[in-house]
C-alpha cells in the first residue's frame, strides 16, 4: 500500500506527467539491473507481452501460442531465419511503370512514384543487392537515397502466431 500512497501523493503534488516519467525511469533502471545480472552469467527467464523488451534483453526466445511453445531459438538466429529486409530506393525522378531489369524484383512503388521498395527473406540468397542497384542504374535511374529496414522480433512473432493459428484452424 505504501507504493500506492506514494504514487497518489506524487499525482497530487506533481501531476500525472511526472508520475509517468518516473515510472518509465524506474522501468529502465530495472532493465539495466536485469542486463547487468545477465552479463554476470545469471540466467533470467523473462515473460513479457512487450516484445520490444524481449528483443532488447533476450539471447533466446520462446514463442507461446494458446499455451503451447511453438518455437524456441536464439533471437539473432530467429531473426535471420524468419526475418525479412526491405530496401527502399529513392530516385531523383518519378517512375511511371516498373519494367525492364527492375521487373524481376517485385518492387512496390510509393505514392510519389519516386521510392521503389523490395522486400526479401534474410535467409535466402535470392536477392543480390549489388545486382539490384546495378539494375536500377542500367534502367536509367539515378539514386537519391537508400534505406533498409529489417523485421523486428514483434513482426516475426505476429507472423508466427498467424501461421500457427491458421494451422490450428486446418487441424
Amino acid at each position: 500500500f505504501q507504493a500506492e500512497d506514494g504514487i497518489r501523493d506524487s499525482v497530487a503534488s506533481r501531476g500525472l506527467g511526472d508520475v509517468y516519467k518516473r515510472q518509465v525511469e524506474l522501468r529502465k533502471d530495472m532493465w539495466d539491473v536485469v542486463k547487468k545480472l545477465n552479463e554476470d552469467g545469471v540466467t533470467i527467464i523473462l515473460t513479457t507481452h512487450y516484445i520490444e523488451e524481449a528483443e532488447e534483453l533476450s539471447d533466446r526466445v520462446a514463442v507461446i501460442n494458446d499455451g503451447k511453445i511453438i518455437l524456441v531459438d536464439e533471437k539473432d538466429k530467429l531473426i535471420k531465419k524468419l526475418g525479412e529486409k526491405t530496401i527502399k530506393i529513392e530516385l531523383f525522378e518519378s517512375v511511371k511503370k516498373i519494367n525492364g531489369n527492375l521487373s524481376k524484383y517485385n518492387f512496390i512503388l510509393d505514392q510519389t512514384n519516386k521510392i521503389i521498395s523490395h522486400t526479401y527473406n534474410l535467409n535466402s540468397n535470392t536477392t543480390d543487392v549489388t545486382e539490384l542497384l546495378n539494375d536500377v542504374k542500367k534502367d536509367g535511374y539515378e539514386i537519391k537515397d537508400i534505406n533498409t529496414e529489417q523485421s523486428s522480433l514483434e513482426e516475426i512473432f505476429i507472423k508466427l502466431i498467424k501461421e500457427n493459428n491458421n494451422e490450428l484452424v486446418r487441424n
